[in-house]
């Protein structure tokens, strides 16, 4: 039985939601301006989505101080590959499916910026020196984005989740730690206490970078 209920096909998507504004649709750029290229100099945070080939998506947290993303010029930015937990994805749907999308955060800014394009993998020492802000570790790999379109994109989710507003900022201690998490789902028998103290040292300072 199918049920009526469900959206299932680009044009009854459009009848339902709407036709989007001329200035929403001219805000899609087909290359960097001023004001992109400053968001992205400013921005310590973005999160990047991609596919492998056959289309099964993941999305991956960036970050670092602001300029960790380096502007190359109109159509190409750059990011380093800093130390994570090996599993790739990101790379790996890279290599076999370059379409990606990122978007990036300024905490205190409601509006965030989109960034669509290709990317590739590189380890070409001045591409990996970039955006490492002045420290002595300089990571394996480099990501090189070439740029199809950006788009600034108005801050009705930052307003409505309140995610800047530190009043709603939850307590590190209303929520378990990581290793606990682990502990339960793994069934380890890892003490607490030393669980927790292998995520700071171990996961959080020595391999940060």
């Amino acid at each position: 039985m199918t049920d009526p209920n469900l959206i299932s096909d680009p044009e009854a998507l459009r009848a339902d939601v709407g036709e989007p504004t001329q200035l929403v649709l001219d805000a899609i750029r087909p290359k960097l301006d001023t004001y992109s290229r400053r968001f992205i100099e400013l921005s310590p945070f973005m999160c990047i989505a991609s596919a492998d080939a056959k289309g099964a998506p993941t999305v991956s947290p960036r970050g670092d101080g602001p300029g960790f993303v380096t502007v190359l010029d109109d159509t190409h930015i750059v990011f380093p590959d800093h130390f994570g937990n090996r599993k790739v994805q990101s790379l790996s749907n890279i290599v076999e499916n370059p379409q990606v999308g990122l978007i990036f955060f300024i905490p205190g800014i409601r509006e965030s910026l989109r960034v669509h394009g290709t990317a590739v993998i590189t380890k070409d020492e001045d591409m990996r020196a970039l955006g490492t802000t002045g420290r002595s570790i300089v990571p394996k790999r480099a990501t090189i984005v070439e740029i199809d379109t950006v788009t600034f994109h108005c801050g009705k989710t930052i307003i409505r989740s309140g995610i800047w507003d530190q009043s709603t900022h939850l307590d590190a201690k209303d929520f378990p730690t990581l290793f606990e998490v682990l502990k339960h789902q793994q069934k380890l028998d890892t003490p607490q206490d030393e669980g927790d103290a292998f995520i700071e040292t171990v996961v959080y300072k020595d391999e940060l970078y």
